[in-house]
C-alpha cells in the first residue's frame, strides 16, 4: 500500500519532509565517491592512496561516534535543535572541503561533516510525529530515499565532476545542507511532545544486552564488512576504470547507470521471496556468497572493462540485496523493546566500517596494490558467509505497536501476558512509560482483532 494512502496530513507531512533531510544529507555525501580518487591524484597529498582513503571515509569516524550521543541529547534539548546543530556542521565541513587546496584539507572538511550525525535524531523525531501503528511505513519511505541517494549519486558524481568539479560537489552538499535546515524549520512539523521511543532510539540500559546477543552481533559484522569493502573499493575501482580499463571518468556513469539500475530489478525479486515466502536466510547467504565472488572478480578484472562491468554488476546486486534485508533481519531478531537499540549499535557499526574500509583500502592500495584491497574484502565477505551460514533462520514475523492509554507497571504486564498468548503473537513488549505496546506477530493469520479488544479493555 502506497504510503501516501495510510498516513495523516501530517504524518505524511514528517515523511516527507525528514525523507528529503535524509536524502539530501546522503546524496552529498556519496556524490564523491565515484570521482574522489581521480581527483585528489591532481593535488597536493593526493598522490598517497593512504590520504586519499582517510579523506573518503573520515566522516565514518566521526558519525560512529557522535550519532548515538547526540540522538540522546536531542531527548533533552529538543529534536530539531539537533538537527540544524548536524546540518550546518554538514554544510560547514562541506565548504572547507570545497576550499581545500590539499587532501589534508579535504579530510578536514570530512571530519566536521561526520560530526553532524544526525540520522538517530531524525528517526527520533519521525518517532515523535508518527503514531505507532504507522510508524514502520514511515521508517521505510525514508530508508526507500536513502537507498535512491545512493544510486543516483553513483550516477550523477561522475556528469557533476564534469560540469563543477569535485570543489563544486562539496559546495554543492554544503548547499543542500542549507536547504535541509530550511525544511527542517518551515516544513517539518512540531512535535506536540517528545520522548523517548524504544523502537527507535538507543536506550544505555539495554546496550549491554544488545551486544551479548550473538545473533544480532554476526548482522553488526555484517553491515561493518559490508562498508569497509565498499570504501575500499571506491579507492581504487575509479582508478581502474579510468587508468586501467581505459574509460574517461567523465564516461563513468554510462558503467554506474546501467550497472544499479540492473542490480536493482535483481535484487528485487529477492527481497519479495526472502521476506513473502520465509526464504529471507537462503537469501541472504546467497547475497553474501554472491558478494564474495565478486570481489574475487573485482580482483582479476581490474584490466578489462568488460570484466570490470560484469563484477560491479555481481557487487552491487549483493550490496542493494544486503542493504535491504540486513535492516529486516535486526527487526526480526532484536528483543521488541529493544528494537532502536539493536539500530542504533547496527548504525554505529556501519559507520565504522566506512572509516575502516577508507584506511585500510588507502593503506593497502598504496603499500600492497590494487589487487591486495579485494583480497582484504574477500576475507571479510569470506568471514561474513562463514557467520551466516551458522545465522539462526529468523523468525517470519512482522513488528505491530498499538498506542496503550495510564498503564500502571502491573497492568502492563497483565496486558503483556495477555497478549503473548494471542493466536499469532510470538512476542509482546508493553512499556508503560512510553504509552505503547509492541508486538512481533506472523505475517499472516495472527488475531488482529483479539489483541485489540485486549488493548481497548475490551476483553
Amino acid at each position: 500500500m502506497d504510503i501516501t494512502e495510510v498516513l495523516s496530513r501530517n504524518e505524511r507531512r514528517a515523511t516527507i519532509g525528514l525523507a528529503a533531510i535524509y536524502g539530501l544529507r546522503m546524496l552529498g555525501m556519496f556524490l564523491i565517491l565515484p570521482v574522489f580518487a581521480l581527483y585528489a591524484a591532481h593535488i597536493p597529498g593526493g598522490e598517497s592512496h593512504l590520504m586519499v582513503g582517510l579523506a573518503l571515509g573520515a566522516y565514518g569516524l566521526t558519525q560512529g561516534l557522535l550519532q548515538l550521543p547526540l540522538g540522546m541529547l536531542s531527548d533533552r534539548i529538543g529534536r530539531k535543535k539537533v538537527i540544524v546543530f548536524g546540518l550546518v556542521l554538514l554544510a560547514l565541513g562541506s565548504f572547507v572541503a570545497a576550499a581545500a587546496t590539499t587532501v589534508q584539507g579535504i579530510i578536514l572538511g570530512r571530519v566536521i561533516q561526520g560530526a553532524g550525525a544526525v540520522s538517530a535524531v531524525v528517526a527520533a523525531l519521525l518517532a515523535d510525529l508518527t503514531r505507532e501503528e504507522q510508524r514502520t511505513k514511515a521508517m521505510a519511505g525514508i530508508g526507500a530515499t536513502i537507498g535512491l541517494a545512493f544510486a543516483v549519486s553513483l550516477v550523477m558524481g561522475p556528469v557533476l565532476d564534469k560540469w563543477v568539479g569535485v570543489p563544486g560537489i562539496f559546495a554543492l552538499t554544503g548547499v543542500l545542507a542549507i536547504a535541509a535546515i530550511g525544511v527542517v524549520l518551515f516544513y517539518v512539523p512540531r512535535p506536540a511532545l517528545s520522548h523517548f521511543h524504544a523502537d527507535a532510539e538507543a536506550s544505555p540500559a539495554r546496550l549491554k544486552d544488545v551486544l551479548r546477543d550473538a545473533q544480532l552481533l554476526r548482522l553488526n559484522y555484517g553491515i561493518f564488512a559490508l562498508h569497509t569493502a565498499q570504501m575500499a573499493m571506491f579507492v581504487v575501482v575509479p582508478v581502474a576504470l579510468a587508468n586501467y580499463a581505459g574509460l574517461p571518468k567523465e564516461h563513468h556513469w554510462w558503467v554506474y547507470l546501467p550497472v544499479m539500475a540492473g542490480s536493482l530489478l535483481l535484487a528485487v525479486p529477492g527481497i519479495i521471496v526472502g521476506e513473502k515466502r520465509g526464504k529471507l536466510k537462503p537469501v541472504f547467504v546467497g547475497a553474501v556468497a554472491l558478494m564474495l565472488a565478486a570481489q574475487v572478480a573485482l580482483s582479476q578484472s581490474m584490466h578489462s572493462l568488460a570484466g570490470l562491468v560484469a563484477a560491479l554488476f555481481a557487487y552491487f546486486a549483493a550490496f542493494n540485496l544486503l542493504e535491504a534485508t540486513l535492516p529486516s533481519l535486526i527487526s526480526k531478531l532484536a528483543p521488541a523493546s529493544a528494537k532502536g537499540t539493536a539500530m542504533g549499535v547496527y548504525n554505529t557499526a556501519q559507520s565504522l566500517g566506512i572509516f575502516v574500509g577508507g584506511v585500510a583500502g588507502g593503506w593497502l592500495a598504496q603499500h600492497q596494490g590494487f589487487g591486495s584491497v579485494f583480497a582484504l574484502c574477500a576475507v571479510l565477505m569470506g568471514g561474513w558467509l562463514a557467520l551466516a551460514l551458522g545465522m539462526q533462520p529468523p523468525p517470519a514475523v512482522k513488528t505491530r505497536m498499538f498506542r496503550v492509554e495510564n498503564l500502571s507497571p502491573s497492568q502492563a504486564q497483565e496486558l503483556r501476558a495477555s497478549l503473548a498468548a494471542v493466536g499469532g503473537v510470538v512476542e509482546a513488549a508493553v512499556l508503560a512509560d512510553e504509552g505503547v505496546a509492541m508486538l512481533k506477530v506472523k505475517q499472516s493469520g495472527w488475531d488482529e482483532t483479539a489483541a485489540m479488544q485486549l488493548i481497548r479493555g475490551e476483553a
